[in-house]
């Protein structure tokens, strides 16, 4: 990887896989709306042949009239999301809901109007491009709470306090999240019109896998409690026990609006049938789950596998990511670098054992024995190639708002440097996402996704979990928080 400390680079800095070949046009245009996108094509042995944008489409309204002043970002320090060094004494230009231009500042076009635009002086502050959280469950507590607990509880209450996730997870530093269980199409509508503040969103809606696996929380008096406490009114049932079954669930989902599919194809630590080394979805019903996923314009199948069996059964089918991975073996590891297929390792969930008191010995030993393998499992990862795209689980036993501390994790457990490390969560994770045409690095073109710091993230990358650190945030153009005033005078609109 070349690194280079006097441009600000457009693109990533590895070639585009074929599990996630890159994205020809925009998921969302600056009004939130989305256009139909090309078909693109990959030569990776049984990889998945064609990926398209998310979905949705959003009426213009009032909320996406933004003014198209220019707004000069001066004696900036610019990490740009690919890897390259970073770039001091910076200048990036904000117009309307864009990157007009980044760069040295020696460079910047001597145009009139950028003369005559508001100049707002950062200090020499690091601008990193806007974080993204591949895997999050914003529908679910995280630590604090009882996920059963919403049995008993309305939905619109339920929806309220998704809101709060959704800006806390914004306010620190996520411009881009990837729910993959819980959160419905409604969300990402609201979130695009700006009715309401959060990460721009793309949603699993629902998790499948065979009746007795990770998707399977009927309780034993008949009450499906996944659908009852944690999804939303219509959502699509995540139980599939043939081919029929999940090529109709499919469908099912990219009717509800999905932007990806989510499989389960082992057992999970907090499921209660089952063992994350059981193989928790046929081989024959994944490949057919890949299979309808790209005859409908090339939806990203994410999938759950922690133990060998599932993660070998996702790997072979074609998918894009293996989210957990923690069974990886030597051989399953050259795989997925041939292909392209990326690991989300989902580190910030080990870090934490669920209370045995709510969740019983049997789940509790399960978390204890499979986040030490987890743990331990992720450098060789890394050392084998395999794309990494930073993802958090939040909402388990992660907690919303608290994503970044991922990054040093990927520092700690995985030998990644601070650059790489960002790149996981920036160019990478859009990459993966189907969103790299859009935001993920800091460049002309690209959505004004920024997170100005307080601190210098490549000696104190631990610092921006610190909600202090993130002295502010713009997504689209538009200022979703600014902490300690210093883009008060900018004029960038509010964010709702």
């Amino acid at each position: 990887m070349t690194s280079s400390a006097t441009t600000c680079r457009c693109s990533s800095a590895t070639e585009p896989s074929a599990a996630c070949p890159p994205t020809r046009s925009n998921a969302w245009n600056d009004t939130g709306a989305t256009r139909e996108p090309a078909r693109r094509t990959g030569t990776g042995r049984g990889v998945v042949r064609a990926a398209r944008a998310p979905s949705g489409h959003v009426p213009l309204d009032w909320r996406s009239l933004v003014t198209e002043r220019p707004v000069v970002l001066d004696r900036a320090r610019l990490i740009d999301g690919t890897g390259a060094a970073p770039v001091p004494d910076a200048v990036l230009v904000v117009e309307g809901t864009r990157i007009r231009w980044c760069g040295p500042a020696a460079l910047l076009p001597d145009d009139p109007d950028l003369r005559a635009a508001a100049r707002i002086d950062l200090g020499g502050r690091t601008v990193c491009p806007g974080f993204i959280d591949t895997h999050v469950h914003f529908a679910l507590p995280g630590p604090a709470g009882d996920p059963a607990l919403g049995v008993a509880e309305h939905v619109t209450y339920r929806t309220l306090k998704v809101l709060e996730r959704l800006r806390t997870t914004l306010h620190n530093g996520v411009t881009t999240a990837r729910d993959l269980m819980g959160l419905d199409a409604g969300f990402r509508r609201a979130v695009a019109e700006r009715r309401i503040a959060g990460p721009r969103l793309l949603v699993a809606v629902t998790m499948l896998s065979q009746t007795a696996g990770h998707a399977d929380f009927r309780l034993p008096g008949g009450v499906d409690g996944l659908a009852a406490a944690v999804a939303f009114p219509g959502s699509p049932c995540g139980i599939v026990d043939t081919v029929d079954d999940i090529r109709t669930r499919v469908r099912a989902l990219v009717a509800a609006g999905a932007d990806c599919v989510k499989l389960a194809t082992s057992g999970g630590v907090t499921s209660p049938y089952d063992r994350p080394e059981w193989l928790g979805l046929r081989p024959e019903l994944v490949r057919a789950a890949v299979e309808e996923a790209e005859a409908y314009g090339g939806l990203r199948v994410a999938v759950h596998a922690i133990g060998e069996p599932g993660i070998a059964a996702a790997v072979r089918a074609g998918v894009h990511s293996i989210e957990h991975g923690y069974a990886l073996t030597d051989e399953l590891r050259a795989e997925m670098a041939e292909r392209g297929q990326f690991l989300v390792p989902t580190l910030l969930e080990t870090t934490a054992e669920p209370d045995p008191a709510r969740v019983g010995p049997h789940i509790h030993a399960k978390a204890v024995h499979w986040h030490r393998v987890a743990q331990e499992a992720f450098a060789r990862s890394v050392r084998a190639g395999v794309p990494v795209a930073m993802g958090t689980d939040a909402g388990l036993t992660a907690p919303h708002g608290q994503n970044l501390k991922e990054l040093g994790l990927m520092v700690r457990f995985g030998g990644m440097t601070p650059l790489q490390a960002i790149r996981a969560a920036t160019a990478d994770a859009a990459r993966l996402c189907g969103v790299d045409d859009l935001t993920g690095t800091l460049a002309a073109g690209k959505a004004a996704d920024l997170v100005v710091c307080g601190m210098d993230p490549l000696t104190d990358l631990d610092g921006l979990a610190d909600p202090s650190h993130i002295h502010a945030v713009v997504k689209d153009g538009h200022l979703a928080v600014d902490r300690v005033g210093v883009l008060a005078a900018a004029g960038l609109p509010d964010l709702t």
